[in-house]
């Protein structure tokens, strides 16, 4: 009771100081002439940003993630495809062979005349789930919007689609039933499906016998999702005479075993000897392999890309394996698996076609970002997916300007352009190349129940493996975060020395900002084995109001703030914040402000600084003449230098 009484008189001495240093703040003036207005952070465990999609399957390397769908793709297309059904004999091959009526449906791309002869399209089959049916795809809303949108927009020649299914009237659709219709379905594919869809419409077989359709099979692809994924998967072990490219989306191959007995190795073993057999590697074969991270089956998925990957026959143009960072097993993860594979499917792009971008076509990847370059550009690359609005900060009121070089932050000075466009470049360079860039601390549930945690997590600027950690706080006035100038600078300069360092966005105010910090201290302890870091004399940094969250979170420990307790830092960077409060607990600290902020009093700091001293604990301020609130790295001022000492006051303390 006595632990949280004095929690509980803590968190309101937190929630008091934080009033009244806003109502300085505003007395002040906010303490500098650069206001501006803001985005948000974050995604699933270990994310990592998606980079811009190469032109063909060779260049795409061998992991990654997958790039969100652009709003725009999921609107309605000036040129939309159009949907029929499609009925067809067949026969019940899982069952006594009788005849059989199945359907499939079929979209034909914008432009499409039957008649045209000259003119040939390549083909998609797509196949379902456990209990689904033919025409599941469309129903889905936007995914017929994201064909007609990938096409319009050059990013995939015009296609027929088919999504058709394992399932007749007849079929047993329980689990038993259904396994056993997907295991037989490459015989309905090849001697009934196949050659009504290709008997009818305009694809590149000469005619239906099989040595004809075995001639276009480069311009024949088959996808599915989970059960379809198994049969995309046996597809591939029986009719890779029939087609050259696949896309299984949560599953693996269940040649050999089933559910629960995967036999990764002998399934691959069997692949392997396939591609042998047949000459594959010659005649070209390509599989897209895709799973979300929080897919409820996706350890098979897992299991079947290791082992893939760990045969020298399959190379990056063979095969690659890509995620949807917070995925789960559902067709909203489908329709971003279809998006982001079927540009490398086919071998042409924009250019090899001759075709002009659409409206609505995704923004294309500049070369770097330049200080004429605009914000919303960055913030909606590619290649971030959906997370660059997480670069700037979330509530726009507290930025200004419309490009790099104009960026304005409430309370901030001294703002230097070239490292913004660094910073940037940096970002967008490391998420391209598939490394971890953004991080969430909290869960898919934790975030529903308070959907402000969706704006929070953490920016990973990659040191040296196994090398220390620093967490770096901006600041704000607990209103925003102002991470652009006040954490990514001391991140990426961090990086630059061998250090793994964080920058946290956290929700505004003292209470919730010191609960995500403890939050991403308790995630890196948790994670350091997976992130390649070493948590042990971890350092916290902070400016303004970040230098708060530092000072108490260092002093409190992680405990008092609604977790468990971790180690306390190795040392606190508090610059430029007018906290006077010292319990006796404080790690070694460094502070740095200017006697002309007139925001954090420089004399209270030093006050600070001397009591934390006079307890016998290591401490250090540096004060620069007539410097302003909110100087960041101090590049081109008084306070430059700053960064090396308060560097060299950490190692020290891991001496």
């Amino acid at each position: 009771m006595a632990l949280l009484a004095a929690k509980g008189k803590m968190m309101r001495k937190l929630v008091i100081l934080a009033m009244a240093s806003l109502l300085a703040l505003f007395i002040s003036g906010c303490g500098s002439s650069q206001s501006g207005h803001n985005p948000a952070p974050l995604s699933s465990d270990l994310t990592a940003g998606v980079g811009a999609q190469p032109s063909s399957a060779s260049t795409l390397p061998q992991t990654g993630w997958t790039e969100a769908v652009p709003a725009a793709y999921k609107q309605p297309s000036e040129r939309p495809g159009s949907v029929e059904r499609l009925d067809y004999d067949s026969l019940d091959y899982a069952g006594d062979g009788h005849a059989v009526t199945k359907a499939a449906y079929v979209y034909t791309p914008y432009g499409y005349d039957a008649d045209d002869e000259a003119v040939r399209y390549d083909v998609v089959y797509l196949m379902h789930g456990w209990g689904g049916r033919a025409g599941e795809y469309f129903d889905y809303p936007g995914t017929k919007n994201v064909f007609d949108n990938l096409i319009a927009n050059g990013d995939m020649p015009p296609a027929i689609i088919v999504p058709a299914t394992f399932y007749h009237d007849g079929s047993g659709t329980d689990w038993g039933g259904s396994v056993a219709e997907l295991r037989a379905f490459h015989q309905d594919f090849e001697n009934h499906l196949m050659p009504a869809v290709e008997g009818r419409y305009r694809t590149y077989a000469d005619g239906t016998a099989p040595d004809a359709l075995k001639a276009a099979r480069d311009h024949r692809a088959f996808g599915g999702f989970s059960l379809g994924s198994v049969t995309t998967w046996l597809e591939l072990c029986h009719d890779s005479d029939y087609i050259r490219y696949f896309l299984p989306m949560s599953g693996s191959c269940w040649y050999y075993g089933g559910y629960g007995d995967f036999q990764f190795g002998r399934n691959v073993d069997f692949i392997e000897q396939l591609v042998a057999d047949n000459g594959l590697d010659e005649r070209g074969y390509f599989i897209y392999h895709a799973v979300g991270t929080d897919d409820t089956v996706k350890s098979q998925s897992l299991g079947m890309a290791d082992e893939m990957m760990s045969r020298a026959a399959f190379t990056p143009d063979h095969y690659v394996f890509y995620q949807k960072d917070g995925g789960r097993h559902d067709l909203d993860a489908v329709q971003e698996y279809l998006y982001n594979a079927l540009p490398h499917f086919f071998g042409e792009t924009k250019a090899d076609a001759g075709i002009e971008s659409g409206a609505g076509a995704a923004p294309s990847v500049p070369a770097a970002y330049a200080l004429d370059t605009p914000i919303e550009d960055v913030a909606g690359d590619p290649a971030f997916g959906d997370r660059g609005r997480l670069i700037f900060p979330v509530q726009r009121g507290y930025m200004s300007g419309a490009t790099l070089g104009e960026i304005g932050l409430t309370w901030y000075n001294c703002i230097d352009p070239d490292m913004t466009a660094e910073v940037c470049n940096y970002l967008r360079d490391r998420a391209g190349a598939g490394e971890t860039v953004f991080i969430d601390i909290y869960t898919d549930a934790e975030k529903a129940a308070d959907p402000a945690k969706a704006d929070t997590g953490l920016v990973f600027f990659r040191g040296d493996a196994g090398a220390r950690t620093a967490i770096v706080n901006a600041g704000g006035g607990f209103s925003y975060v102002g991470a652009m100038h006040d954490s990514f600078p001391h991140c990426l300069e961090l990086s630059k020395r061998g250090f793994n360092a964080f920058a946290l966005i956290y929700r505004p105010g003292a209470q919730t900002a010191c609960d995500d910090l403890a939050r991403a201290i308790a995630y890196l302890h948790e994670h350091a084995d997976e992130l390649g870091i070493n948590m042990d004399g971890y350092s916290l940094w902070g400016g303004s109001a970040g230098a708060r969250m530092a000072a108490w979170v260092g002093a409190y420990g992680t405990g008092a703030f609604g977790g468990a307790a971790y180690p306390r830092p190795a040392a606190c960077m508090v610059n430029y914040t007018g906290l006077s409060e010292v319990t006796g607990a404080e790690p070694p600290t460094y502070s740095a402000v200017g006697t002309g902020d007139r925001i954090a009093d420089w004399r209270t700091m030093q006050a600070r600084i001397e009591h934390i001293q006079a307890n016998g604990t290591d401490a250090q301020i540096e004060v620069f003449d007539g410097l302003p609130h909110g100087f960041g790295l101090g590049t081109g001022t008084a306070a430059e230098g700053w960064f090396d000492r308060a560097l060299a006051f950490w190692e020290r303390q891991l001496s």
